[in-house]
């Protein structure tokens, strides 16, 4: 029997907060048959107020646990990155791994059409001038920043790729924050007062170097100023990323400001003029490439590099190396505190091509 005009089947990640919350409203009011689904992702996360959501919505209410596969993927990497000396960026690895990953496929095979999530971020498709096997104009799902500057993601969302794409949905990437917050309080949402969510959901209290101090081995280690000269002692070079200035513990002549590490000294070198040339890089090597289209655009090519989360996008090239999958980004201008571990991701005129993690 063949049902007729079924209603496409969306699954919504809820975590409780207003942002999912408002995104499976706005998907039910469109026409969607909605399932909210909550993710088990660390111990201690409680699913309460996304239940209190999917009860309001009248929605059906799902459990999965992904603790296993949550602490090999982000939580191990988060350590081992921290252990190289590098600057890890969980939320990248948990969307590609978890969410766009396990979780996606999961909802694929439990017959759903797109799966939602409440990312500031927006998805436009385009008929390609290149024609598909069947001589049909091939469809190309395009990444987009958000209508809120403030509230983008697509930072962290450089991974996604054209199968993805096809099937996801961002129900508030036209929107701002503010019109987010009204619109709880319209559809009587009970989180519609609820602060923002933290950026490392695992790491209690934001702490980040308790949670270091707890799984990795301190090593005390020599600091030295860009001269040379010793000038302190460190407890442990994965304890401070590159421009750190908090918690270096030297008063007197500074503030300090950390510019590098020597892994084979355990030495962390430091700076106090805020202006250092130590603390600017012109360019930057960058690994484990994706582009969101699946084509490798022709370079040389000149966008806009982001290599931090809230730092400006900044004009650069994007160059190809001799070595596969590896490029070398030059800025116009030098950048400071750039983070071997973060992400640098790739725009045009508004459009998320792709990005990579910063090698060196």
């Amino acid at each position: 029997m063949i049902i007729k005009n079924k209603k496409p089947t969306v699954y919504i990640a809820l975590s409780g907060g207003i942002d999912s919350a408002v995104s499976a409203a706005l998907l039910k009011e469109k026409g969607y048959q909605v399932m909210g689904i909550f993710l088990k992702l660390f111990r201690g996360q409680k699913e309460e107020q996304a239940r209190i959501v999917a009860k309001k919505l009248a929605i059906p209410f799902f459990i999965l646990d992904f603790k296993k596969e949550f602490k090999r993927e982000v939580i191990d990497y988060f350590l081992k990155e921290y252990e190289k000396g590098k600057t890890p960026n969980p939320c990248v690895v948990c969307n590609q791994k978890i969410k766009f990953g396990l979780l996606f496929k999961k909802i694929l095979n439990l017959g759903a059409d797109f799966l939602a999530t409440g990312h500031y971020v927006r998805v436009k498709s385009q008929k390609s001038k290149v024609k598909s096997a069947s001589e049909k104009l091939k469809v190309v799902y395009k990444l987009l920043k958000a209508k809120d500057k403030e509230k983008d993601q697509s930072y962290f969302l450089y991974n996604l790729n054209q199968k993805q794409l096809k099937r996801i949905l961002f129900p508030l990437g036209d929107l701002t924050k503010k019109e987010v917050r009204k619109l709880a309080k319209k559809f009587n949402l009970p989180v519609f007062e609820r602060p923002e969510s933290q950026e490392i959901c695992f790491v209690k209290d934001l702490n980040v170097n308790n949670f270091l101090r707890r799984y990795l081995k301190l090593k005390e280690g020599l600091i030295i100023n860009e001269y040379g000269q010793e000038i302190g002692k460190h407890q442990g070079l994965f304890l401070y990323t590159i421009g750190q200035r908090k918690t270096i513990g030297i008063g007197g002549t500074g503030p300090y400001y950390v510019v590098g590490k020597d892994l084979k000294k355990n030495n962390l070198i430091v700076t106090n003029n805020f202006r250092s040339p130590f603390l600017y890089r012109k360019s930057l090597i960058a690994k484990k490439v994706n582009w969101i289209s699946g084509i490798e655009p022709n370079l040389p090519l000149k966008i806009k590099a982001q290599v931090r989360y809230r730092q400006e996008a900044k004009s650069a090239e994007i160059r190809k190396t001799k070595n596969k999958n590896i490029y070398e980004v030059i800025f116009s201008a030098s950048q400071r505190a750039i983070a071997p571990g973060q992400s640098v991701v790739f725009y045009r005129r508004g459009e998320i091509l792709g990005g990579g993690v910063i090698e060196s």
